[in-house]
């Protein structure tokens, strides 16, 4: 089959014939008809995720959906022929916390296109099928299940199940990536007001077609008290979508006393991702300050009746497709800051 592989960070991938991946009694083959490229991949080819990225070489992606080519003989649940979407955070499905719901922390999690090899090929190998492939409605396309892939999984966990994100609300969101986008859509269709921040105007503009009330550009503006004056007194939510210095001090300054500050964005891995954060302030106006990570596989029937019924519609994020091959341009673009929405791989041949 053909596949992008990872040889050395920083470099170009190489595009080319490799044998399909081995079946396993617990697991499924998928034959990707999409796969999103994001900016975790970024990460992963930058070489700053090594703490859980396999040893190269390494095949990524991880907002990948398909059709399911071979199922293990312990499967049950999943046939061939079924359409899926498969998480980014994928569980062992015994453990306490996949029992209790919380799949996207389980003690013994995988992650295609990290810890095994991912969608950035025509045919990808899924472990604990039965419990990590996820039937995806007839009336939601590949493509736009793709770009539902991690930043809007994510989006939707960390805004509606970690941020509470209440009908009315102020909600701040930093960065207007792929992540941040698709938290501006979901906290918009729960009813909140949402202020988008960033340093492009492109990236701006699209925001407010996703749906935000307010705009700051945070190269002009200082955005802390752009939003304080906005919301007379600070967000009730406010999300760092990126994960940079900046943008986590500023998101954390931005909400209100009892406001929940909602970090999504990830830092990178070692010394460099260690961010000083005002502990005196968050005590005193006894602010929340949570993480949030994927999402459990539990709450993917309520994000795909919503996409299916299009109360939701990630297909909006997607701006772009490609082949393997323009998968270094959207990393080079990325490493610029120069994207603007979701970019998809839809052909898997060249």
């Amino acid at each position: 089959m053909k596949a992008a592989v990872l040889t050395a960070f920083n470099e170009p991938l190489e595009i080319k014939d490799v044998p399909e991946p081995e079946l396993t009694d617990d697991g499924a083959i998928v034959e990707v008809k999409a796969c999103g490229i994001c900016r975790s991949d970024w990460h992963g080819w930058k070489g700053e995720w090594t703490g859980f990225l396999a040893p190269l070489p390494m095949i990524g992606g991880h907002e990948m959906s398909g059709i399911v080519k071979a199922v293990g003989k312990n499967v049950r649940k999943v046939k061939v022929g079924d359409r899926v979407v498969v998480p980014f955070t994928c569980g062992d499905g015994t453990c306490h916390h996949c029992l209790e719901g919380h799949s996207n922390v389980c003690d013994n999690q995988t992650m295609p296109g990290f810890t095994y090899n991912g969608g950035f090929a025509e045919y990808a190998h899924v472990p604990v099928a039965d419990f990590n492939l996820i039937p995806l409605p007839e009336e939601v396309g590949f493509e736009q299940a793709a770009g539902m892939g991690c930043r809007f999984m994510t989006a939707y966990h960390g805004v509606l199940s970690v941020g509470q994100v209440k009908p009315g609300e102020w909600v701040a969101v930093y960065g207007a990536g792929g992540v941040g986008l698709s938290a501006i859509q979901i906290a918009t269709a729960a009813g909140a007001n949402v202020i988008a921040v960033d340093i492009a105007q492109d990236k701006l503009d699209f925001a407010t077609r996703m749906g935000a009330v307010h705009a700051v550009n945070s190269k002009d503006t200082d955005p802390v008290e752009a939003i304080k004056e906005i919301t007379h007194g600070g967000a009730h939510v406010s999300i760092d979508a990126l994960g940079i210095n900046a943008t986590l001090q500023s998101s954390l300054k931005s909400v209100q006393r009892k406001g929940r500050a909602v970090q999504i964005g990830m830092t990178p891995m070692g010394k460099e991702g260690e961010i000083p954060i005002t502990v005196n302030s968050i005590i005193a106006d006894e602010v929340s300050f949570l993480g949030s990570f994927g999402m459990p596989r539990s709450e993917f029937p309520y994000l795909l009746s919503q996409v299916a019924t299009k109360k939701l519609q990630p297909g909006d994020l997607v701006t772009a497709t490609t082949n393997l091959s323009g998968i270094i341009d959207v990393y080079n673009d990325m490493s610029n800051f120069n994207v603007n929405g979701v970019t998809v791989i839809t052909d898997f041949t060249s």
